[in-house]
């Protein structure tokens, strides 16, 4: 039972405290997921075929390689972001919960590394 009245509990947001800039950043990334797949979508169509030094190219552009790091980066957030509610949601253990939101975070750094690094090899 807690002592806190029903005012101050709902002040804060919830239990994260950022409820709405969670929401807000969660939108946006979705929101600049769309061009920026459906231009993946379409450059990969058009590079069908493509051998790989004619792949290389193609990524070695700074242009292309500039979207791609954008692509990889808000994909990777968006995705944390997401799995991060879903995880807040249903599992109620503490313990399990901050462990699984560490390796989640963690995968999905890490990932989004290893995507930026690699375009960056090509580039450079």
């Amino acid at each position: 039972m807690s002592l806190r009245t029903p005012l101050a509990r709902v002040r804060h947001l919830g239990s994260a405290r950022d409820g709405t800039r969670h929401w807000w950043v969660q939108r946006v990334t979705a929101l600049a997921l769309v061009p920026l797949t459906l231009w993946f979508v379409i450059s990969i169509i058009s590079n069908l075929g493509a051998d790989h030094p004619a792949l290389v190219d193609w990524i070695g552009n700074p242009l292309t390689a500039t979207l791609l790091i954008l692509l990889i980066g808000a994909t990777f957030y968006h995705a944390v972001l997401g799995l991060q509610v879903v995880i807040e949601d249903y599992i109620h253990d503490k313990v399990a919960r901050i462990a699984t939101l560490l390796l989640v975070q963690g995968l999905g750094f890490l990932l989004a590394v290893i995507g930026i690094i690699s375009v960056l090899s090509i580039l450079f």
